[in-house]
């Protein structure tokens, strides 16, 4: 190639990207990084970044639990699911140990019982109809569609809900947190996770062999397994607990609310410690916030730098009500199940917490209702 030819290829790269909305996204992200300076929080600036970092990670990689959940259930294609595991299994790598030996540190624990498999169960439904989980819709909704911002507008509204049903699903009843590194020590813990780790893979590669489908990860997906497992390290660093996507999604839809007059204060779920303290609080004082604006902002940097930001044409009607509906689902599910893909799946398995592999079971049984639903408004089971 001439040089001539290379110049032109570059000039035509830097006329691709979207100025406005890059600059927006990178000086949004400078200006959240100096408000937590300055109120002397450089582990909130941390989050930010590495919120940032997850964004254009999960975007430029297109690495997506949903999509890949439904692969393996219609196809029996397993390669998206297994770079799922290798995240985890990454991820566990330092959670599971740190979180069992060092004071400060906890894992993403929860206790098993009827609120985390119904919670978890409509998640799925809502997530195949949504077409994105917790940080699908995070990450979609940052690099420019506006589907998906439908889908985050009623998953908030839907988490306030659920935040208000959880108090009486708890009291049905349940058995408490069950976690590897309680019986079996620091690193017995992570070796239990991993051989979890393993049997899910092998379950799976046998599920895809039966059924003539692909089951070796490409190239960009093992790429963002491997940059999205370090990141969930780098976040549990310096939040001290696992990633977590939906509880900042509970906290702003609550805030809003009280802005148009809602009083939360006979609510039970609001006055228990951490929810009060994060109504009354800065959003810029939650984790979970922190890299959820981290994350909007990274995906929107990460697309302006690619192609003209949010230029595609708006769907059809049905599919926006699959994801207005799909939204409330996920947002009313995540809250009774203690967390997303993220804090629930991801977080629960990567910690040595049963509760993570349950919330997995229930979550792909709602998945293959929500599959059957989907031609309904509109969109392939595909």
């Amino acid at each position: 190639m001439s040089i001539a030819a290379t110049d032109s290829a570059a000039a035509a790269r830097v006329l691709r990207l979207d100025w406005p909305f890059l600059t927006a996204a990178v000086l949004a992200l400078a200006v959240l990084i100096a408000l937590v300076l300055v109120d002397g929080q450089p582990a909130a600036a941390a989050l930010l970044v590495f919120g940032f970092a997850l964004g254009a990670v999960f975007l430029k990689t297109e690495f997506s639990f949903t999509a890949s959940w439904r692969r393996l259930i219609v196809r029996g294609q397993a390669d998206g699911f297994l770079g799922g595991l290798l995240l985890i299994g990454i991820a566990a790598a330092v959670i599971v140990p740190v979180a069992a030996l060092a004071p400060g540190f906890g894992g993403a624990i929860a206790p098993i019982g009827p609120s985390l498999i119904v919670g978890a169960f409509v998640f799925g439904i809502g997530m195949q109809l949504a077409n994105g989980c917790g940080s699908g819709t995070l990450y979609t909704a940052g690099g420019g569609s506006g589907r998906m911002l439908i889908a985050l507008a009623f998953f908030i509204a839907g988490s306030v809900i659920g935040s208000l049903h959880l108090p009486a699903f708890l009291r049905l009843g349940g058995v408490d947190p069950i976690l590897a590194s309680h019986y079996l020590g620091a690193w017995g813990g992570l070796a239990a996770t991993w051989a979890s780790l393993a049997v899910a893979a092998g379950a799976a590669i046998a599920i895809a062999r039966r059924r003539g489908a692909a089951f070796s990860p490409p190239r960009r997906i093992v790429i963002g397994a491997i940059l999205i497992g370090l990141l969930c390290i780098a976040v549990f660093a310096a939040g001290r607990h696992p990633w977590s996507v939906t509880f900042g999604f509970t906290v702003w839809g609550a805030k809003i609310a009280a802005l148009f007059g809602a009083d939360f204060s006979g609510a039970e779920f609001w006055q228990w410690a951490g929810p009060r303290r994060a109504l009354g609080d800065s959003v810029l004082s939650d984790t979970s916030s922190l890299t959820d604006f981290g994350m909007i902002l990274g995906a929107t940097a990460a697309a302006a730098a690619s192609a003209p930001f949010a230029r595609n044409a708006w769907p059809p009607l049905k599919s926006l009500l699959a994801a207005a509906a799909g939204g409330l689902l996920m947002g009313w599910g995540a809250r009774l199940g203690f967390g997303c893909n993220i804090g629930a799946f991801v977080g629960g398995v990567a910690s040595g917490s049963l509760h993570g592999w349950v919330w997995f079971a229930a979550a792909l049984g709602g998945c293959t209702v929500g599959i059957r639903l989907r031609p309904l408004f509109g969109l392939s089971r595909e």
